[in-house]
């Protein structure tokens, strides 16, 4: 079960819990934390109706202020990696929260989100599950749920480490273009669908012309992404071709 204290994330996705009506079994369960710590947290800070992350935060700030200075906590995987190439840890959290509640706007679920955020900025874009577990210091259920969601869609691949016989999950340049095309034939199907029910249900009727419509809508989105990802997919080569010229060059450069 992971420990510490309750992140600013943490406290956030309590808060959306809360007003979404779940219980603090419910809210526990997303955080992989016990349900007594949710508990203890929403009671202290304003009660079920009176919740407020960023008041949390701010009130748990204050309280560790008036006890006086604490030793402090480990650095996490990720904060250590972060500072050891240089960059600040507290804009990459800030980076990482961003990005994950941008993924969660798409559609994504929150831990789903995370996940992918994890690998995206990760240098190497491909970690094990025990790594995703430790990094954001959630249960390997809760990662396997995710990498599933993820692999469905096809924004990451998997990958066998024969080194250490279990599974790499990795994120690359084409992890977007396979997604992409991945919805662009969901747009298909829907469109093939949408089509035969209208046939069944009467193409006069009036739900069997809604439904063609929509037939035609998802035919239409379909073609124009395909063709803007066959577009993309050019220029890329393109550019990379332009590219390896150039690094060639340097090579040379240093060697000579």
């Amino acid at each position: 079960m992971p420990g510490g204290r309750l992140t600013h994330e943490d406290r956030r996705i309590i808060a959306e819990g809360l007003s979404e009506g779940g219980s603090y079994t419910e809210i526990a369960g997303r955080l992989d934390r016990p349900v007594s710590t949710v508990t203890r947290e929403v009671a202290r800070n304003g009660g079920p109706d009176g919740y407020r992350a960023d008041a949390a935060q701010q009130a748990t700030r204050r309280r560790a202020r008036r006890r006086g200075p604490a030793a402090p906590p480990d650095p996490s995987p990720s904060t250590a990696v972060t500072a050891a190439h240089g960059r600040d840890p507290a804009a990459v959290q800030q980076l990482e929260e961003q990005f994950t509640t941008m993924m969660v706007d798409t559609g994504l679920p929150r831990m789903t989100a995370r996940v992918l955020t994890c690998l995206y900025v990760t240098d190497d874009g491909s970690l094990t599950a025990a790594e995703l577990a430790q990094r954001l210091r959630v249960s390997p259920a809760s990662v396997s749920k995710a990498v599933g969601e993820l692999e469905r869609q096809e924004l990451i691949r998997r990958e066998r480490d024969p080194r250490r016989r279990r599974d790499r999950y990795v994120i690359d340049a084409d992890a977007w273009f396979r997604g992409w095309m991945a919805s662009a034939r969901q747009n298909t199907m829907l469109a093939d669908f949408t089509r035969q029910a209208a046939r069944i249900l009467g193409a006069t009727t009036p739900a069997g012309t809604r439904l063609q419509d929509i037939g035609d809508f998802f035919e239409h989105v379909g073609r124009a992404m395909i063709q803007a990802a066959d577009e993309w997919q050019q220029a890329y080569t393109r550019k990379s071709e332009s590219a390896a010229p150039l690094v060639t060059d340097q090579a040379r450069g240093i060697r000579g």
